[in-house]
């Protein structure tokens, strides 16, 4: 569990069942669509997303470019490409903290947000308490508190650890329990298990999980491939797997003597 969540960063979004619930994230001056479609309704979309910045002497540099990508309910997908390449930023831009300068967002809220340093996010004095900190806006009884926190704790290997000092513990342990709230605000802890402990199998949680580790695919449901600021491929783990070797063999063919 500590390997597969390490150095990244995710989304992380309850799917109800129900997709009359799926709520809509709209940007100014960008009317959302909603395409009909016989896939079901998905726990992460965006569709041509694009994000630019203005330097102080008025050039305009473009930083996504027509991205898009489709997460299904219930599944964990890897945000996957080199360094620079523009994975945060658009995990930032489907999470709501940055405005897309045109495209679409599609997201089945609740949504939590886990940052790549725990520091940035562990806040509180405890293990425990800085799981239920995230829960004290939800307007839950104190039992049903507890029981999320201790469910969510239980998920990410950390039960034991609930009234550790948040700074007694490694980063590692820091962003777990970062993961812990993220589920905890989630809730429909039961389908969650085994190694992929933030993410069920019962079609209730899905996570995007922004990585360069290659390694971290074998946890993955599928995949989505960026490079300069592009969403390239996406596809199921063993089609990423293949395109992503014979990137590695045609570079490497050139250093061939």
């Amino acid at each position: 569990m500590a390997h597969a969540f390490a150095g990244g960063t995710s989304a992380i979004c309850r799917c109800p069942h129900d997709p009359g619930r799926a709520a809509l994230v709209s940007r100014p001056r960008h009317r959302l669509r909603v395409l009909a479609s016989s896939l079901p309704t998905p726990a992460i979309e965006g569709q041509g997303v694009e994000l630019s910045v203005t330097t102080r002497r008025g050039r305009v540099l473009p930083v996504l470019k027509d991205c898009s990508l489709r997460v299904p309910p219930g599944q964990l997908w890897m945000l996957l490409g080199p360094n620079g390449c523009g994975k945060s930023t658009l995990l930032k831009v489907l999470a709501g903290f940055l405005n897309p300068s045109s495209g679409t967002v599609y997201i089945n809220r609740p949504c939590s947000y886990v940052f790549q340093n725990p520091d940035h996010q562990v806040v509180m004095p405890t293990v425990e308490s800085d799981v239920a900190f995230g829960l004290g806006k939800l307007n839950l009884s104190l039992d049903e508190v507890r029981s999320r926190v201790s469910q969510s704790l239980d998920a990410v290997g950390m039960l034991s650890y609930s009234q550790r000092p948040i700074q007694t513990l490694s980063g590692g342990q820091k962003q777990r329990v970062a993961i812990a709230g993220a589920l905890a605000e989630a809730s429909k802890m039961g389908v969650i298990k085994a190694v992929r402990k933030s993410v069920g199998a019962g079609g209730e949680v899905s996570a995007l999980w922004v990585t360069h580790r290659l390694e971290e695919l074998r946890y993955a449901d599928g995949a989505i491939y960026m490079e300069d600021g592009q969403t390239i491929i996406q596809g199921d783990v063993s089609t990423i797997s293949k395109f992503i070797k014979k990137k590695q063999a045609r570079y490497f063919g050139h250093f061939e003597l």
